[in-house]
């Protein structure tokens, strides 16, 4: 079964206080923060390479498996889709040169 975690949305603006003048502001959204080691799969719990941002504020979380197992669905349904897969097959800036 899949895990829904509810994403962070900005909070109301509060009423102004008694003689204080409040201006226009813009909201804007806060870009996607990256994925950790933390993050999960859950479908299958190994680490998460794929963020799904649901029109309804939740969040699904895909190892690159799961993710490009069900990429046309979660297109279908997803506002926003976050993919770092390209992590896995990214040399490492450390490596040596002859693997660049």
């Amino acid at each position: 079964m899949l895990k829904q975690r509810k994403a962070l949305k900005p909070s109301a603006p509060e009423e102004p206080l008694f003689g204080e003048k409040r201006s226009d502001v813009t909201a804007t959204v806060a870009p996607t923060a990256a994925l950790s080691a933390a993050d999960r799969c859950d479908r299958c719990g190994a680490q998460a390479y794929v963020r799904v941002e649901l029109a309804n504020g939740f969040e699904l979380l895909f190892c690159a498996h799961h993710g490009r197992a069900h990429d046309a669905k979660l297109r279908e349904v997803a506002a926003n889709i976050h993919d770092e897969s390209d992590k896995l097959t990214a040399t490492p800036a450390n490596a040596p040169a002859e693997e660049h």
